[in-house]
């Protein structure tokens, strides 16, 4: 069977990044301890992961400089809107390059605009990367989402390594670098934040689910963002953090059936009443009157 080219990525992807099978270990003897399993991935991974850290403060006063070269504080696109955040070296020959494919893709689908109702920061974590790389992977993304104004809402930033080892250090991003092919080893995530600059939500891999972004995005901005649509959704759906998505939650849909089910036969016994006062009014109106006794 051919996999394309997407599926042949995520198939290597599991197999590199996606903790490589750990040995076996035979079960201990009685009054014997049990041996940690041994793990098996190469020594450069082992230390890569994503640790979600749900509610953690992003450092705000930490200094970059943006696509055009002028010196920002992580904190000036924290302004009123939450943040969709995205770690990302502008020189990654694969991963990085697909994780910000698969965000513009479900960005572009969403009725919500990026600038108008939420921010967009990329922040590279190699420290050799600078804001001609910056601007150079901006401009795709940016001629892609498509949108009126996208530019002011997408933002490419670079730093110092102190103020990248703050900034992974509080999303729990843990990543190496492999000196023999001068590339970074990493995991694919996106990460939206509050208006106040707390972790909200993680999404792993390099596809996400247009729905799982804009439920995010109106839960992260306490719900000003979205329609009463949304917030009918986020009562039947609650993220799950171990998988990094949105599920359906069977109690609530079980209960909201119930209640339109109430409403349904409410509205309908209100109409039959209705309808049978109006029927006998219109019946004893047309009724003949009687002639009298007769003399």
């Amino acid at each position: 069977m051919t996999l394309r080219p997407r599926a042949r990525l995520a198939v290597a992807l599991g197999a590199l990044l996606g903790a490589a099978p750990v040995a076996p270990v035979p079960a201990a003897e009685p009054g014997v301890e049990a041996s940690r399993p041994v793990d098996t991935r190469p020594k450069i991974l082992r230390g890569v992961d994503v640790e979600q850290r749900l509610g953690a403060a992003l450092p705000r006063d930490a200094i970059f400089r943006d696509e055009f070269g002028r010196a920002v504080r992580l904190g000036d696109y924290f302004r009123g809107k939450p943040v969709v955040l995205v770690l990302a070296y502008y020189n990654c020959p694969m991963l990085c390059t697909q994780v910000l494919n698969g965000l513009v893709a479900s960005l572009r689908v969403l009725s919500l605009d990026a600038g108008k109702d939420f921010e967009v920061v990329v922040a590279s974590f190699d420290p050799r990367d600078g804001p001609a790389d910056a601007a150079a992977k901006k401009k795709p993304y940016v001629a892609e989402y498509g949108r009126p104004g996208g530019g002011s809402g997408w933002h490419f930033l670079t730093g110092s390594t102190g103020s990248i080892d703050r900034l992974t250090k509080a999303v729990g991003f843990r990543y190496a670098f492999d000196e023999a092919l001068g590339q970074f080893a990493h995991a694919s995530a996106v990460y939206v934040a509050t208006p106040e600059g707390r972790l909200s939500r993680y999404f792993f891999g390099i596809e996400y689910a247009p729905r799982d972004l804009r439920l995010a995005l109106v839960e992260a901005s306490s719900g000003r963002l979205g329609s009463p649509v949304d917030r009918l959704l986020l009562y039947c759906y609650h993220y799950d953090p171990k998988v990094g998505r949105y599920g359906a939650v069977v109690l609530n849909i079980v209960r909201l059936g119930g209640v339109a089910a109430v409403l349904v036969l409410g509205t309908f016994l209100t109409l039959m009443v209705r309808l049978e006062r109006r029927r006998g009014r219109e019946t004893a109106a047309g009724r003949p009157r009687s002639a009298g006794p007769i003399p």
